[in-house]
């Protein structure tokens, strides 16, 4: 995007576009209206409120971008059908606002998608081609389809409709919570934190506007603090949903000039949010949702009000399952150890009667007199896996453990 493209689209009256997408968009959404989170208020000493976009129309705010986009196209456009690269959130939604305006679609997948998000993204109507072995490479096949066919191309986040489109969520966060000191939104590609830093420095210039990235893909934040837009070589998150290795060239614009700042999380971080939803509020939200809760850490002090985007909620179950074990080990839920007993009858049932006392709860245990820790010793490795209630009673577990003189390595 050149020079004077990007200033025309910066020059626009955002507060007036947004809310005229907002239009388009009634009776499109599922309503998302802000929930105060008792747990995570108490969990930083400060109100935090949750923008819940992970139950929107196909489990993300895509819809909202993708949506906005395909209306504002001509009927000629409309004619010619749309296609765009996506392995998630917004191939689902293209593929539904396509559905709803009764056009066709067609969606370019890496062929790495997980079936659940292909058939998703089918059962919406559109045709799916599976292509490349990376997104770059889907991304290119698609551009092709577009240039023979004619067909409109949808940007997943750097396209100045998309972005008002994904704007409507601080709009709607705004209208509820006009006090709000800082909105929390995960960074990828830059669409929906550009259309909310757009929206919110028209009508709430005091509201601070924070992204959220992983320290595995930082594009936006290299990008602001080089002054230009770059390209990272790799990406490395479990935040798959925000794993950009370059960020738009409006987006960046945008960002440049109204956000206040970028934090970064670490892994951990993210793996820990995902179990803390499910538990403390019994929603499922997926890795790159729940970025901006654990942004948290970084942006929490006294008195604030602060709302946290929790943007999808597609997340396969594979996933989801070692996702919620890994952050059952950050939080100290789970501890695995080996512990040196002498090879003599009676030694494990010590061992299991201890843990039980101490309230641990055994779920695995690998017992085996042949395997030695030294050939020439009577001592035998005992490998325990168990279910504890947090980092205090991982130390006391431990602790009791060394105390009765038993030699102990702790795994994870």
């Amino acid at each position: 995007m050149d020079t004077n493209e990007l200033q025309k689209y910066l020059e626009r009256d955002h507060e007036k576009d947004i809310l005229a997408a907002a239009e388009r968009l009634r009776g499109v959404l599922i309503p998302t209206p802000l929930i105060h989170s008792e747990f995570y208020s108490s969990e930083y000493g400060t109100d935090v409120f949750l923008k819940p976009e992970h139950l929107q129309a196909t489990g993300s705010f895509k819809i909202r971008g993708a949506f906005n986009k395909i209306t504002c196209l001509s009927d000629e456009e409309l004619a010619r059908g749309v296609v765009c690269s996506s392995a998630g959130n917004h191939a689902q939604g293209v593929a539904k606002s396509a559905m709803m305006k009764n056009i066709n679609a067609t969606i370019v997948m890496p062929n790495i998608t997980p079936l659940l998000k292909v058939n998703a993204t089918k059962a919406y109507g559109a045709e799916v081609i599976l292509h490349g072995d990376v997104y770059d490479e889907s991304y290119a096949h698609a551009l092709g389809i577009a240039d023979a066919s004619g067909a409109s191309f949808i940007h997943p986040f750097d396209d100045y409709d998309v972005i008002c489109g994904q704007g409507t969520v601080g709009l709607e966060i705004i209208e509820e919570l006009s006090d709000a000191d800082e909105i929390l939104v995960p960074v990828g590609g830059g669409g929906l934190i550009s259309g909310i830093a757009l929206i919110a420095k028209a009508i709430a210039p005091g509201v601070k506007i924070i992204g959220v990235v992983p320290k595995g893909a930082l594009s936006m934040k290299v990008s602001i603090d080089e002054g230009h837009v770059s390209r990272l070589a790799e990406v490395h998150t479990v935040a798959e949903g925000v794993a950009v290795k370059q960020p738009g060239d409006l987006t960046f614009a945008i960002a440049k000039r109204y956000v206040d700042d970028i934090v970064t999380v670490t892994e951990k971080d993210i793996m820990e949010n995902v179990l803390l939803m499910i538990e403390k509020h019994k929603f499922i939200v997926e890795t790159a949702g729940v970025v901006s809760l654990a942004g948290l850490k970084k942006r929490a002090s006294a008195g604030k009000k602060i709302v946290c985007i929790t943007s999808g909620g597609n997340i396969d179950t594979v996933t989801l399952s070692s996702i919620i074990n890994q952050g059952m080990i950050s939080r100290g839920r789970i501890l695995c150890f080996s512990v040196e007993l002498p090879d003599r009858p009676g030694q494990l049932v010590k061992v299991a009667s201890m843990l039980a006392d101490l309230g641990a709860n055994v779920i695995a245990l690998e017992h085996n007199q042949f395997k030695v820790i030294d050939r020439y010793s009577d001592k035998v490795a005992l490998e325990i896996t168990a279910e504890t209630n947090g980092p205090e009673h991982i130390k006391e577990i431990l602790d009791s453990m060394e105390d009765e003189g038993f030699v102990l390595t702790r795994i994870y």
